[in-house]
């Protein structure tokens, strides 16, 4: 149907909305078509998209730029468990320790992350980040008779070893590979208060320093007199690698007796292991000094969650033909979605006469036609009935191509860069949306430029992946530990780095104002 302007100086102006019926019964188009410059701009709303769910296979994670501990509980997708594996570095290689060496104390920090403000004379007041749950877990720390390799044998040691989420299993089947118990830590709960640490001058004074809140305490001497202090000299301690081989590592492993627990991000290289020891120097005085051990080395997230059974059916039973009424996302050990825009029905080919060529009919139709695409979009709303218990929502979700492992050309492009997590990217990577009541509501993606280039470039109609984070500022792409349908091979590691979850309304939902569309908002040539 046409719709004449008869002020044709005004057509910039006035639009009038037109309904086109169209005869094909997955797309409704609305437009309007201006006469006189032989174009005519056309929002057009398909359902043909298709997406469902995807239990992620192990995935990798040594290289990370934070690491997680403990235990968790999502109200959705049930209690996960975090645990680590740490190489141990030397801050100072042949390290000598002088005469009448007495190991004074051995101290563990992990700092938390926080951010501070001063409330009053030499006062700090805290608030931490990055914190999850509040309820008490216990953490062993056992040394690791497992060597982590920096390179893969099966790349002829050219390439960097991965180490993948699973990792537990392998102690778990070969308990040779865990060593003495070094430490528990039993009932631990994050604080938000600056820890004291104080000291004595020469004349007895007492000084007081506050450090950030954190996961501090003790460990046993003896353990460490052994390790080390007792190797003064010794081959083990003349290098780091020489170290790493001898000291295999630290393995913390998390546990909860009960549903709930605590978990915390941490930056692997704040954190220390610190021996204070006290010696006789050159003169024959007492004199003291201390021996720094960093995570500097290999660090690897051991991930274990316990999904409830329906959900587990449901990722486990994904309807890959049709798409599914919801799209389950989780971060950690994870769940992704898998988008396939333009659907699977593919009876013409390129030239629209009969017979498949690969590619969805929706597309080729499009292709014909020669649109400019000036907006594409998809908007996934929450399922707010499934969702109604989550106290913390992901703020963020990205989209990326799940067969190449890697961002979109609109994230590349977006010029909303201000390298916030809260902020970054938010034209290509809407961040969520929420409703009167302060509930999420949906996410806005935009992919114009994807779009485009399928259409108007043969670019492969790729599937895409859709992950929730928390930082999608440096996605950091992991490999998952074999090929998955329909060709996911990598995922962004900053997925794994947050325990939280949602649901969305896929492309089946019942609900016809929430399901999952695709739209586009073109200029086509008459």
């Amino acid at each position: 149907m046409k719709i004449k302007n008869l002020l044709p100086q005004l057509a910039a102006l006035l639009f009038l909305v037109v309904a086109l019926a169209s005869c094909e019964e997955d797309i409704e188009i609305i437009g309007t078509e201006i006469v006189g410059d032989n174009t005519f701009i056309e929002p057009d709303q398909t359902n043909s998209v298709l997406a469902y769910s995807r239990k992620l296979l192990p995935i990798q994670t040594n290289g990370l730029t934070t690491y997680q501990l403990g235990v968790t509980n999502n109200p959705i997708y049930g209690k996960s468990t975090v645990s680590l594996l740490s190489q141990v570095t030397l801050g100072k290689v042949d390290p000598k320790f002088g005469d009448s060496t007495k190991l004074d104390s051995v101290v563990l920090y992990i700092p938390f992350f926080n951010t501070s403000e001063s409330t009053g004379e030499d006062t700090i007041s805290y608030t931490l980040d990055s914190v999850y749950g509040e309820d008490p877990i216990n953490i062993s720390m056992y040394e690791s008779n497992l060597f982590l390799r920096d390179l893969d044998p099966e790349s002829g040691f050219e390439d960097p070893q991965n180490y993948y989420s699973d990792l537990e299993k392998k102690f778990d089947n070969n308990p040779s590979l865990i060593g003495d118990l070094i430490f528990e830590i039993e009932d631990f709960k994050p604080s938000d208060k600056g820890i004291d640490l104080v000291t004595y001058n020469v004349n007895g004074d007492t000084i007081t320093e506050t450090i950030a809140p954190g996961l501090r305490v003790k460990l046993p001497l003896e353990f460490f007199q052994q390790k080390i202090i007792d190797k003064e000299g010794s081959s083990e301690l003349l290098s780091n690698n020489n170290f790493k081989d001898y000291f295999r590592g630290i393995y913390f492993k998390a546990e909860s007796m009960t549903d709930k627990g605590t978990l915390f991000l941490f930056d692997p290289l704040s954190a220390n292991i610190t021996l204070h020891y006290s010696f006789k120097n050159d003169d024959d005085e007492d004199d003291e000094d201390t021996l720094p051990l960093g995570f500097t080395g290999i660090n690897v997230s051991l991930l274990q969650d316990e999904l409830p059974p329906n959900i587990q059916t449901a990722i486990e039973n994904p309807d890959v033909e049709n798409g599914d009424e919801n799209l389950y996302l989780k971060g950690g050990d994870g769940i992704a979605a898998v988008i396939q825009l333009f659907g699977k029905e593919d009876e013409l080919d390129a030239n629209l006469e009969t017979g498949p060529n690969g590619v969805p009919d929706e597309l080729d139709m499009l292709r014909s036609q020669k649109p400019l695409i000036n907006e594409a979009n998809l908007t996934f709303y929450v399922n707010k009935d499934k969702t109604a218990a989550l106290s913390k929502e992901p703020q963020r979700i990205m989209i990326f191509d799940a067969t190449n492992g890697r961002v979109l050309i609109d994230y590349v492009i977006d010029p909303t860069g201000t390298g916030n997590p809260l902020t970054h990217k938010t034209y290509h990577l809407g961040p969520l949306e929420k409703d009167a009541s302060g509930d999420g509501d949906f996410y806005e993606i935009k992919l114009t430029n994807h779009v485009s280039n399928l259409i108007n470039r043969d670019s492969t109609n790729v599937p895409l992946g859709l992950v929730v984070t928390d930082n999608v500022v440096t996605p950091n792409f992991q490999d998952l530990q074999n090929t998955q349908s329909p060709g996911l091979k990598r995922v962004p590691g900053t997925s794994v780095l947050t325990p939280k979850g949602t649901v969305l309304h896929g492309n089946n939902s019942p609900n016809q104002d929430r399901k999952l569309k695709l739209e586009l908002y073109y200029t086509k040539p008459e």
